[in-house]
């Protein structure tokens, strides 16, 4: 281009020296300094080890670089550096049972269905992902209902800012999405007698998933009868090969929870469901985490005899259905007696996900410690989803998903400030409309245009 004005001549100029500077950077291997944010002066709650009464947070490319007492740690000389003096910084929640995102349910042509994938029907765009931010909550178990013994399989979600549901899964080391199998037994899928082949009593629930799982079994043994056949023929030069085993949606999703691939995450509250649980276990080997178990107390020595997790449901008002007329405020303190580890969860909306940390203090009030509590909606509900190496914890080396509170976690005075997730302010309450998302009512949840996303202002 010929240069014909002086300010052409200053922009030719200004670009063929970035080109040269970036052709050197290029040449010599120098990287580029990438962001780095230190949040300083906050009360830290690492979850892992004991509080920091002033600490520091370094973060760098989304991941937590740094953490420690202010004087002992060091910050990067580009780092940006904010004072967050006079407040208290946790791990990002980790909700183990939800249901937002406008998601769909299992028809009623059957009563079971290990097939169906809740991230199918995930509207990435529902406003309630910032309702969720706004409560402080990072990573969500979204699950279909319980209306059915199996409704489907479940998805392990980090609360990122996303176009696609692809954008949000987290994943497992094989590459395929993480989730867990939804079940339930107890009521609620009894009471649907419009379901095709519903099951009508406890007894005969557990009949057909018992008939179920030895069907997958053989599923199971089938293909590896037709894989090693099929090998065998191909080492020997056979032109037709056996078949594979034809295709079956469902039984390829129980074989990954008989394979142990996936969790089953089992929604249950009386004694006796458990108990039924456990033979469940004990026959077929699956890895289930109790949800909600309302009477788990009577049978805390044999939840932890079965090594079973539980995600407890603590509420301030248990007369929804009468398998909770015998639900205690101290059944999580119990089971954290026995030495059964506990989580939470809000099942959005019975517990609306803004109030979450309400759930760690009502379980304080039974008598949980605070430790414990806190750890439920963190550090152990992450290893319940076996996302413990990623979340839940500030340790160096995991995701920067964190949450700024104006005081101690479980206040009632306490709010979220901020929710940061990937190293990324999702959420922020001095902005006019996030604060609308964390003081509203369904009137402000309206569903976020395409163009703005659940980051849009």
């Amino acid at each position: 281009m010929r240069p014909n004005s002086w300010r052409q001549i200053v922009l030719v100029g200004f670009k063929e020296a970035a080109a040269f500077v970036g052709l050197f950077v290029l040449l010599s291997g120098t990287p580029v300094v990438a962001e780095t944010t230190a949040l300083v002066g906050a009360k830290l709650y690492p979850v892992s080890g004991p509080p920091i009464k002033s600490g520091t947070l370094v973060i760098k490319d989304g991941k937590i670089a740094a953490r420690g007492p202010k004087a002992l740690t060091a910050i990067p000389a580009h780092a940006k550096i904010i004072d967050v003096s006079n407040s208290v910084i946790i791990p990002g929640l980790v909700d183990l049972h939800s249901h937002v995102g406008n998601i769909s349910d299992a028809d009623n042509s059957a009563t079971a269905h290990p097939e169906l994938r809740i991230m199918d029907s995930v509207d990435v765009l529902d406003p309630d992902f910032r309702r969720v931010a706004a409560g402080g909550i990072t990573t969500l178990n979204l699950l279909p209902g319980s209306g059915y013994l199996i409704s489907g399989q479940g998805v392990y979600l980090k609360n990122r800012c996303a176009r696609t549901i692809e954008e949000m899964v987290y994943r497992r080391s094989d590459g395929e999405v993480a989730g867990g199998m939804k079940m339930a037994n107890g009521t609620n899928p009894l009471r649907l007698p419009d379901v095709t082949g519903a099951p009508g009593s406890r007894a005969k629930s557990m009949a057909i998933f018992r008939n179920l799982f030895i069907k997958a079994q053989d599923y199971q043994r089938d293909l590896f009868i037709k894989a090693r056949d099929y090998q065998a023929k191909r080492r020997r030069a056979d032109k037709d090969p056996t078949e594979q085993v034809a295709r079956d949606l469902k039984m390829e999703a129980l074989v990954e929870v008989l394979e142990g691939k996936k969790l089953v995450h089992f929604h249950t509250h009386r004694h006796d469901d458990i108990l039924a649980i456990i033979r469940l276990k004990e026959e077929f080997g699956i890895r289930p985490v109790l949800h909600h178990a309302s009477e788990a107390y009577l049978v805390a020595e044999e939840i932890a005899a079965a090594n079973i997790p539980v995600s407890v449901l603590v509420i301030d008002s248990p007369g929804t259905k009468l398998e909770m007329i015998y639900f205690r405020r101290d059944n999580a303190a119990i089971l954290a007696k026995a030495g059964v580890p506990i989580s939470f969860h809000t099942d959005d909306f019975i517990t609306d996900s803004r109030l979450y940390l309400r759930t760690g203090a009502l379980a304080v009030r039974g008598g949980v410690s605070e430790d414990i509590a806190l750890r439920g909606l963190t550090l152990e509900a992450a290893r319940q989803l076996e996302l413990d190496n990623r979340i839940g914890s500030l340790d160096v080396g995991k995701d920067a998903d964190f949450v700024l509170l104006s005081g101690e976690p479980f206040s009632v005075h306490t709010r979220v400030m901020e929710t940061w997730v990937d190293g990324t302010k999702m959420f922020d309450i001095r902005e006019p409309d996030h604060a609308a998302y964390a003081n509203g009512g369904y009137g402000v949840l309206a569903r976020t245009s395409a163009i703005d996303g659940v980051c849009g202002k």
